[in-house]
Parts: structure tokens; C-alpha cells; sequence
């Protein structure tokens, strides 16, 4: 399918590794200029350089704090008129709630609500002007059903969650999109992190529990970058001006509810 992309431009957050990565890849397969960015610059010059090799498309590398306001500045200055935003940004490390202090919640709330608010107010009337525009927020299967050990996941993510469940409704009839993509338990550095933690307070074996936590997932293994990165692709396309304000759980089957 031919999803109408070619010729667009999209900022992508967080986009060296992971799910980000795999978005920015996607998306450059269908023709669209991407504009990509993490703090690391080695490893970001990396990912710019083989999504060049393997699509032949326009990328623009962005090393910045993108919860900053001059991050941002930087950002938008190398795509000030983005067609497609994709929101993305390292997970809040688990824990117990016991042991967080207020600066974590902070962190956790910049970086997963408040940045992807600053930047969708930073980009979505020029979309509206053009009459076309994709933001998909990258946010976690846990704003459906939470997760013990990642509450600051689970808190911040949800607020960005509520947000958008509002302001999608007023932006639509320009052809403007907002929605969110879960992701469940994909083949991340976040997973693994994740697995260790369990493993530690388990004293188990990082292998015997991360084979596990596979094979007791509906689809009996973990999701893979490239499925997340294509369907967060598929949700920019041009078919897709009448979805907005939905919560899309990637998960393997994972969440048992009906809805």
C-alpha cells in the first residue's frame, strides 16, 4: 500500500535506537525526510547514516536534549514545518514508589508529558495551515493497564494521554491527527532493563526470565522494532485523516480486556 508519504518531512524523538528508531526508519521508507534526534551523537550520526544507505532518504541529525527549551529550539529549527511528529522518549527507570523523590517525578513528567505538549503546540497550527498532519505519541501499554514497578511511567504517560484526548477532537477537521501508539513488551534496551530488574528482585537468572516473560505472552515471544516501526508508519499515511484520539495497544495479546 502506497501510504501517500513521499515528499514529507517528520521530526522523530528519540530515534538513535529502539522503537524510535524503527519509526524513523519506516517512515523514511515511504519517502518521507525525516529529521532525527537523541542525546548521543556518535550513536545518532550511526542511525542517520545507515537509514540513508538503506532508503536513500533525507536525514538530518539532531543531538540535543529535546526536553530543553534550546533542544527544542535546535530541533525545530532543522524542520521548522514538519508534516509528521513523532513523539518518543526514554522510559522512567522502574521502581518502588517508596524510593522516588519529587525531581524524579519531574524528570519523568518533563520528559513524557510536557515536552510532547511543548512540541505539539510548536508544530500543529502550521500542520493545520497545510491541511495535513500526523503526530503519533509514543507511550507505553502501561497507561492501559500499569505496571507495579514503573508508576512513573504509568503516571506521566497517562497525563500526555488525557491531553491529547481533547485537543485530537479540535484538530481533525484540518486533517490533523493525534494518537498514541502502546507498545507492550518489544525488543528494546528498555526491556531489557526492565527484565533485570525482575531477575534482581527475583534472584533469578536474566535468561531464565526473560525466556519467561516470552513465552507467557499470548504470541509466545517478544515484538519486534520493525513491526512498532511500521505500524506507527501506517498511522502517518494519508488514509488515515478519520482516526484520531486513539490509544493503539501493540502487546502481543498481552492486555486480556475486550476494551
Amino acid at each position: 500500500m502506497d501510504l501517500g508519504l513521499s515528499g514529507k518531512s517528520a521530526i522523530v524523538c528519540a530515534s538513535s535506537k529502539g522503537l524510535g528508531k524503527a519509526c524513523a526508519l519506516s517512515l523514511a521508507r515511504e519517502g518521507v525526510a525525516v529529521t532525527i534526534n537523541a542525546r548521543t551523537e556518535t550513536e545518532l550520526e550511526t542511525t542517520a547514516e545507515e537509514i540513508r544507505q538503506e532508503t536513500g532518504a533525507t536525514v538530518v541529525a539532531v543531538a540535543c536534549d529535546v526536553t530543553s527549551a534550546d533542544g527544542q529550539a535546535e530541533l525545530l529549527s532543522a524542520c521548522p514545518n514538519p508534516d509528521i511528529l513523532v513523539n518518543n522518549a526514554g522510559g522512567p527507570p522502574p521502581g518502588d514508589f517508596r524510593d522516588w523523590v519529587r525531581k524524579d517525578w519531574v524528570d519523568a513528567v518533563t520528559a513524557n508529558m510536557i515536552t510532547p505538549i511543548e512540541l505539539i503546540k510548536a508544530t500543529v497550527d502550521g500542520m493545520i495551515d497545510r491541511q495535513f498532519g500526523r503526530i503519533v505519541n509514543i507511550t507505553s501499554g502501561s497507561t492501559k493497564s500499569p505496571i507495579q514497578q514503573l508508576g512513573l511511567s504509568n503516571g506521566a504517560r497517562t497525563g500526555l494521554a488525557g491531553f491529547v484526548a481533547g485537543i485530537a477532537r479540535q484538530t481533525v477537521k484540518h486533517n490533523v491527527t493525534i494518537n498514541n501508539l502502546l507498545p507492550g513488551p518489544f525488543e528494546t534496551d528498555r526491556l531489557t532493563s526492565a527484565v533485570n530488574f525482575a531477575a534482581e528482585k527475583m534472584g533469578r537468572p536474566f535468561e531464565e526470565v526473560y525466556q519467561l516473560r516470552a513465552e507467557e505472552n499470548p504470541a509466545g515471544r517478544f515484538g519486534q522494532p520493525s513491526e512498532f516501526g511500521d505500524a506507527c508508519a501506517f498511522l502517518c499515511g494519508a488514509q488515515m485523516g478519520y482516526v484520531t484520539g486513539q490509544h493503539f495497544l501493540m502487546d502481543g495479546g498481552a492486555y486480556p480486556g475486550t476494551f
